[in-house]
């Protein structure tokens, strides 16, 4: 299971995870020649505590609902058929410039129907990073953490919203810590994202 973070509407082009799916014994980047998108109806969590990361347990509904073309380690990236129900509204795009310490929220499914949005304090920003470990995550949201301990796996990609702005997704947990973990920037994500999808 992972979380598409945003949607191109013209292309119907998308970019999820915000990490590479990576070979779970050497770390590589497993290379995707296509991939199948397909709808996710979370069935449980496994909630997280220290040295034990969590995870959302789910299963796939529905006919395939679009195409995944690249694995990078930056996000995977894929285009949809048609757009998916529950999308919400056209949002700006925030640069890694306008990040800043503080206040945010993230969007994610944890099994309670539509995407819910929980708060978070963003901070440890690395305006030079290029990779999926650009800033800090500490989860707030007290019903988040009733419901998960923090992050899980599966909620990669969960789009992190500021001041209005997109400015990246969910990449990581910390093991020993389930509140914390790590986020890329949108713009690392839309870089790395193919030109025929943006």
């Amino acid at each position: 299971i992972g979380t598409v973070t945003y949607i191109v509407p013209d292309t119907m082009g998308f970019g999820g995870l915000g990490h590479g799916i990576c070979d779970s014994e050497t770390g590589a980047l497993i290379p995707i020649g296509r991939g199948t998108v397909s709808a996710v109806t979370v069935t449980g969590v496994v909630k997280g505590a220290a040295g034990s990361p969590g995870e959302l347990h789910g299963n796939f509904t529905g006919p395939k609902t679009g195409n995944v073309i690249l694995n990078t380690s930056c996000g995977v990236f894929g285009a949809f058929s048609s757009l998916p129900k529950g999308c919400g509204t056209l949002m700006p795009v925030g640069k890694s410039d306008e990040v800043h310490r503080g206040d945010a929220y993230i969007i994610c499914s944890v099994g309670e129907g539509a995407p819910q949005r929980y708060t978070v304090k963003l901070s440890d920003i690395d305006r030079n990073a290029k990779g999926s470990k650009c800033f800090s995550i500490k989860v707030t949201d007290p019903v988040l953490l009733q419901k998960t301990g923090g992050i899980v796996q599966g909620m990669s990609g969960s789009p992190v919203i500021q001041d209005g702005k997109l400015i990246g997704a969910v990449t990581h947990v910390l093991i020993n810590d389930p509140t914390s973990g790590y986020g890329i920037f949108i713009g690392n994500m839309l870089t790395a994202m193919p030109d025929v999808l943006k």
